[in-house]
């Protein structure tokens, strides 16, 4: 917390009153030596305790041949930790100790103390004594501050590894098809080609999708082409002629099968097709045409510089050309997948048939982590499936197995930002925090992200850690705890809008910081449907003259 209380006390250090005083007397006229500590109310931060206690020692205050030896002790429900006492000496006084003149001086100490459960409700002293030869006098034990703070352990200690997402396609999309092939600079479709194994094919098709409850033919089409030879002029007629020819076809060809309406489209010259079929071709050059097409976007052009090819031309001629005089028949076909509930079942009873997206799917589905492992690990020796392997190590890493999620990691073959986050999860888990922080700080994914803001919480970095968590992945709760460590209640306010019992509890911690009696008590009575925060607030040092 960035509260800095400036505590001032009047303390009963036995530092020498004057130069002649007795160690006694120097007892008596303690009050007018005066401490302060900053903060005045104590936090813990990175599991310490760390403030700054300064001394004012006045003039004449300090006997030149006394030593006096000052212990900071925190005292806290279960028992107390003492620091290693800071000693001062007189000016008069042969030893190694820091000088303190009897002119008057103010002495500055750093306190550190490591944390102990109970020290949330606590409080620094310091004790005190003079030693002057032999003789030593204890002083009176002075209170410097309160403690302590722990509210930056309300952080939500949950480090994200989310698990690769699944291809899986509630609807798959696929198309079927046949062709009706014409002669040269011919529209007219000969009955060959209506009994041809083309045609023959795609009914079909049609028919096996008509007896499958699962597949539907959303819609079809009929594109007519024309090869790229001769004007331009001419094979747009030709591919418009064609498509014409086809439709009328269409309902002698599909009468007694389940087809829709068709889409009639004419494409023209079939430059792409062209294109494909010399990819796919083992024409002599074929190269050379390829590189034809992709110098010349002119289709006079193309056709003439690969007529002035004459060997090559022949061989268009008898193995290309023909097979772009066509009209397409195509049925466009949705495929209704399983569903969540079929694949659970199939899991059960037949899982041979899920393919790696099922698979990956149905780990999604399932609650049992025993479950899960063993579906990534069927994913992982059925199909090699690098997701899988990453899921298999998240999953360790979510049930704090960090030598198995470790291993598993290591043998995802894409070294991508998520395995990276997760690296630094199990650095976490580790108990490294700063690397932790380096490969969050790499990674810069949402998970990354909200997993950096809990480190920076956890290191008492939270200005960074506000910014950082200014987006809150999935709870609010984390953001709202950095808004309130850096005092921007108001930000805090408008970020807390889960219904989680412990937002509740950062509410009423806003409330209090605010003095709104009656926020605490309405945040607090709805936080308290957990029982721990009860416990917690009767011992935190936010609510303190709150009753529960």
């Amino acid at each position: 917390m960035n509260k800095f209380f400036k505590f001032v006390a009047v303390a009963g250090l036995a530092v020498a009153a004057a130069a002649c005083a007795s160690p006694e007397k120097m007892a008596k006229m303690a009050e007018n030596v005066k401490v302060e500590c900053v903060p005045s109310v104590l936090e813990v931060v990175n599991e310490t305790i760390d403030a700054t206690v300064s001394v004012t020692y006045p003039k004449d205050y300090f006997n030149p041949k006394v030593i006096v030896e000052v212990t900071p002790v925190i005292v806290y429900e279960g028992g107390e930790a003492a620091m290693k006492p800071f000693k001062y000496q007189g000016e008069k006084v042969k030893d190694n100790y820091k000088v303190v003149s009897s002119d008057g001086q103010k002495v500055t100490e750093k306190v550190h103390f490591d944390y102990v459960e109970g020290m949330e409700k606590s409080y620094l002293e310091l004790r005190a004594k003079v030693i002057a030869g032999k003789k030593s006098i204890a002083l009176p034990t002075r209170k410097v501050a309160d403690g302590a703070n722990t509210t930056y352990m309300l952080v939500k200690r949950q480090f994200h590894v989310s698990p690769k997402a699944d291809n899986y396609q509630e609807v798959l999309s696929s198309t079927t098809e046949g062709q009706i092939k014409y002669l040269v600079n011919s529209s007219d479709v000969r009955g060959s080609e209506l009994k041809g194994q083309s045609v023959k094919d795609f009914l079909a098709a049609l028919d096996k999708v008509a007896a499958d409850e699962r597949s539907t033919v959303t819609s079809t089409e009929i594109v007519a082409y024309a090869s790229p030879e001769g004007s331009q002029d001419l094979n747009d007629k030709l591919s418009s002629n064609r498509s014409n020819s086809a439709n009328k076809a269409w309902d002698k060809v599909t009468k007694g099968h389940e087809a829709t309406t068709p889409e009639v489209r004419s494409v023209g010259e079939d430059w792409e097709g062209f294109q494909q079929l010399v990819q796919e071709s083992n024409i002599e050059d074929k190269d050379l045409i390829l590189r034809v097409l992709s110098m010349y976007s002119d289709p006079a052009v193309r056709e003439n510089e690969i007529k002035n090819m004459s060997q090559v031309y022949t061989a268009l001629k008898g193995e290309v050309l023909p097979e772009l005089r066509r009209a397409r028949l195509i049925a466009n076909v949705e495929y209704k997948n399983y569903t969540n509930e079929e694949l659970l079942n199939l899991l059960e009873n037949n899982d041979s048939v899920l393919d790696e997206e099922a698979l990956l799917r149905v780990a999604s589905l399932v609650k049992d982590n025993a479950q899960k492992e063993n579906i990534y690990k069927k994913a992982i020796a059925k199909y090699g499936s690098d997701r899988a392997q990453f899921n298999l190590a998240a999953l360790y890493l979510e049930e704090g197995k960090t030598a198995k999620g470790e291993a598993e990691l290591a043998k995802v073959k894409a070294a991508d930002a998520d395995v990276t986050n997760a690296k630094g999860v199990v650095a976490v888990q580790k108990g490294d925090l700063k690397a932790a922080e380096e490969l969050f700080r790499k990674a810069a994914t949402d998970d990354a992200k909200a997993n950096l803001g809990v480190v920076l919480i956890l290191t008492g970095e939270y200005e960074e850690a506000a910014r950082v968590l200014a987006e809150p992945k999935g709870c609010c709760h984390n953001s709202v705890l950095a808004y309130i460590l850096t005092d921007q209640l108001e930000k805090a306010k408008k970020t807390a809008h889960c219904g989680d019992p412990k937002v509740w509890y950062l509410k009423g911690i806003i409330s209090a910081r605010e003095g709104d009696a009656e926020g605490v008590k309405k945040n607090l009575e709805k936080a308290f449907k957990k029982a721990e925060l009860k416990e917690r607030a009767t011992r935190d040092i936010e609510f303190a003259g709150y009753e529960f």
